[in-house]
């Protein structure tokens, strides 16, 4: 056992095949670094990590039985982060069919004018953080690995925490650099591009709809 943690080579094969899963937080940081290049896709990969970090401090402190024990409270945040996942996928697809239309382009302007440059940091924060699933998933996973007879089971949860941040990193700085390379093979094909758009944003609305059928269960 090492410090509280039961099965840590378990923990990190289920970490690495749990973050390999397709979900909104990847899909936008990918589809951020494709559009805005590799320093706004490490924008909103740290809203990432810092919404998954806040995530998982309400998950060991209590906030997983308070959505438990308050199913109102977890009907309006499902529904609000369906909604906010839902309105993204349609932005993306207001963008797809604005693009599909211009005709002549030269390469290189493809690419949207960026508005604000702290957007995708708030942006990927605020789908990190509005999703009951996620602090309900951190408690039921994390738990199975924490000694309960332990004398410093905050202790565990840091490390476990530790090592989930670390796989992300990974795997999104994985899909930064692999959004820039399929930009590049984008930047000539204005419609091709315009279909990839397009095709996140349907991707984005499944996730809000799948959000919102979610349970509690």
């Amino acid at each position: 056992m090492f410090y509280g943690i039961t099965d840590l080579t378990t923990f990190i094969l289920g970490t690495i095949f749990i973050v390999l899963l397709p979900g909104p937080n990847s899909l936008y940081v990918m589809s951020v670094a494709s559009r805005l290049g590799v320093a706004a896709g490490y924008r909103g990969a740290c809203g990432i990590f810092v919404g998954d970090m806040i995530l998982m401090i309400l998950a060991t402190t209590g906030a997983a039985s308070l959505l438990r024990a308050t199913p109102e409270l977890f009907l309006v945040i499902k529904y609000a982060g369906a909604g906010y996942l839902a309105w993204l996928g349609l932005s993306l697809l207001r963008s797809s069919f604005a693009s599909w239309k211009q005709r002549g382009e030269e390469s290189g302007e493809t690419t949207p004018p960026v508005t604000n440059a702290s957007s995708p940091f708030r942006t990927a924060l605020m789908i990190s953080l509005m999703n009951p699933k996620a602090i309900l998933f951190f408690v039921s996973f994390f738990i199975q690995f924490v000694d309960p007879g332990y004398a410093w089971p905050g202790l565990s949860f840091i490390i476990l925490g530790i090592i989930v941040q670390i796989c992300s990193a990974l795997y999104l700085s994985a899909l930064i650099f692999g959004g820039v390379h399929l930009a590049r093979q984008f930047r000539r094909r204005r419609r091709l591009a315009a279909t990839a758009t397009g095709s996140v944003g349907g991707l984005f609305i499944g996730f809000g709809l799948k959000l919102a059928n979610a349970t509690l269960g």
